[in-house]
């Protein structure tokens, strides 16, 4: 059947964007080739550099970076880098997921309230929010003296610079990134197709897993992006909370371009975090194609 110009074939409702829609994507395709693509860009010509005796960046082609890399003390970094940030997406992810269908859930009144809620840690800045911690933490903190008013415990615990700690807070800092993005699917979602699931025979699991969960996937693969990525190269709440004794390839990263001064390597260490990104990426988008299938 012919189909009429500018109209896609497999989705007659969608037409291809003329002049008129490039020039209003324009300043967002100026903004990712400016800050995006062409860092990116210097980025893998500085990982394929060496350095002279001189400490200077030379400009030849080189995998040594690449290979120091794979030198077991910074795999050990980079592996509990990639662990701490996936047990914090799966902790926001069980947390967030149901205060986002909650929230999604409720009368629009009750729902802007709520999501005011979640925005409000927004209004003040994350090293406050993170001295803040500090202050619950530490040993003469609110949280050991509540536990030693209430006798919980005989002696203060130690648990400022611990990685628990540090755990606490990338929870803290990341899990509005999940919750908004549950919500945004879930406030879509057809109650209908729930309640059809139901009369169907289908339990309150089924209903779940075959139901809400492929339906809601756009939005926990946006959360899941949005705090295992950042979580990877987050390195001021591990050097805050963490005291600097928890390193991660955030923290290494930063160090080889400050106090080190080693551009090339610290370059190539960027490019596998990135690298990392595109992997996860690829993970969830398979993932999504065999939950809609």
């Amino acid at each position: 059947m012919q189909t009429l110009p500018g109209v896609n074939p497999e989705n007659p409702h969608a037409r291809r964007p003329g002049l008129a829609g490039w020039l209003l994507l324009a300043p967002m395709i100026v903004w990712l080739l400016l800050f995006v693509v062409a860092p990116m860009a210097i980025l893998l010509v500085y990982s394929f550099c060496s350095r002279d005796d001189l400490g200077r960046v030379v400009f030849s082609f080189t995998w040594s970076n690449y290979a120091r890399v794979f030198d077991p003390i910074y795999l050990q970094v980079l592996g509990r880098s990639v662990l701490y940030a996936a047990i914090t997406t799966a902790i926001c992810l069980a947390a967030g997921f149901p205060a986002g269908w909650f929230i999604a859930r409720q009368r629009a009144a009750v729902r802007n309230r709520l999501l005011l809620l979640v925005m409000i840690p927004f209004w003040t800045s994350f090293l406050i929010r993170t001295y803040a911690w500090i202050t619950i933490l530490k040993s003469e903190g609110l949280l050991n003296a509540t536990l030693l008013a209430a006798r919980a415990i005989p002696a203060p615990l130690e648990m400022l610079y611990t990685p628990a700690a540090v755990m606490v807070g990338l929870v803290y800092a990341y899990l509005p990134f999940m919750i908004l993005p549950v919500y945004g699917s879930a406030e879509k979602l057809d109650n209908a197709l729930v309640d059809a699931a139901h009369d169907l025979g289908a339990g309150p699991v089924r209903a779940f897993s075959e139901v809400i969960i492929p339906l809601t996937w756009p939005g926990i693969t946006a959360g899941v992006l949005l705090v295992f990525v950042p979580a990877i190269g987050m390195f001021a709440i591990t050097d805050l909370m963490g005291g600097a004794k928890v390193a991660m390839i955030g923290n290494v990263i930063q160090n080889q371009f400050t106090k080190a001064r080693n551009w090339p390597f610290g370059a190539a260490l960027g490019i596998v975090f990135t690298l990392l990104f595109v992997l996860t990426y690829l993970a969830l988008q398979w993932r999504g194609r065999r939950a809609r299938t």
